[in-house]
């Protein structure tokens, strides 16, 4: 391990990372930008809790939910 290839990627105080190099040339701390999940991953699938239907229906239940809050104080004053 300790004759290993070095990354040589600068520090923070500039001097060279001493981390073990892997086939790009950089460690796992400097390897650059990942090339992603790799086709057919399934764990890549969106959820769909931003989608457009989905926030209208949020907010068409959070509406529901202010009235019937409004309307519970309006009876209890009564």
């Amino acid at each position: 391990m300790h004759l290993s290839r070095r990354c040589g990627a600068r520090t923070r105080r500039g001097s060279q990372c001493q981390s073990p190099a892997m086939t790009n040339g950089r460690c796992r701390m400097h390897g650059g930008a990942s090339s992603g999940a790799p086709p057919g991953n399934q764990n890549a699938l969106k959820h769909g809790h931003y989608r457009a239907e989905n926030i209208a229906q949020r907010r068409r239940a959070s509406a529901f939910l202010r009235a019937m809050a409004k309307l519970v104080l309006t009876l209890e004053d009564g």
